[in-house]
């Protein structure tokens, strides 16, 4: 695998952590640029991790994930969708502080594809380490751009962009479930 196709599969599996990562700019306040840091860095760790998981795995185990990987991306964005219109719709108003329980499942949601990329490594005997690297580097840049995105949008629109991005993983969620059942 040449660096063209690892940097245009970096890019692609960042869409959905770029996606979450608007909705969290969306809820940002205060202190966007520690946000958009932590954002990037839980994000592009995850990204970066589970390609390597996904190649030691090897495809026993991985053909018994690949059964339910889509089923727990959509339940997790679900939830955390609900949560966002919820939040929104009643009013309260967050501090600004990052919820590390909510970006760890966001996290885990937007990067159960990259396992399936790891196990493609495995089987064409691509090297993890060095496409894992760049995987989570273009996250971490992708992810760190969307929270400022989220939050200039957000200011100007407040509840409304909110529900608007709860409603946006509520989607994601859908579209991976949608794609792991065909």
């Amino acid at each position: 695998m040449g660096f063209t196709e690892i940097l245009l599969t970096a890019a692609g599996l960042s869409m959905d952590a770029f996606s979450a990562a608007v909705c969290k700019g969306t809820a940002s306040r205060g202190r966007v640029i520690i946000t958009a840091l932590f954002t990037a860095l839980m994000f592009g760790a995850f990204q970066a991790v589970m390609p390597l998981t996904g190649y030691i795995l090897g495809s026993g185990f991985m053909s018994q994930l690949e059964k339910y990987d889509h089923w727990t991306a959509f339940i997790l964005l679900a939830v955390l969708g609900v949560k966002m219109i919820i939040d929104a719709r009643s009013g309260n108003e967050s501090s600004g502080g990052i919820a590390f329980s909510e970006l760890l499942m966001l996290s885990v949601a937007t990067s159960i594809d990259a396992m399936a990329v790891g196990l493609v490594f495995a089987a064409n005997g691509t090297a993890p380490l060095f496409p894992s690297f760049v995987i989570g580097a273009v996250t971490f840049a992708v992810s760190f751009a969307g929270v400022l995105i989220g939050r200039k949008f957000g200011s100007d629109a407040g509840s409304k962009a909110e529900t608007a991005g709860g409603a946006v993983l509520i989607l994601i969620g859908v579209k991976l479930l949608l794609e792991g059942i065909k």
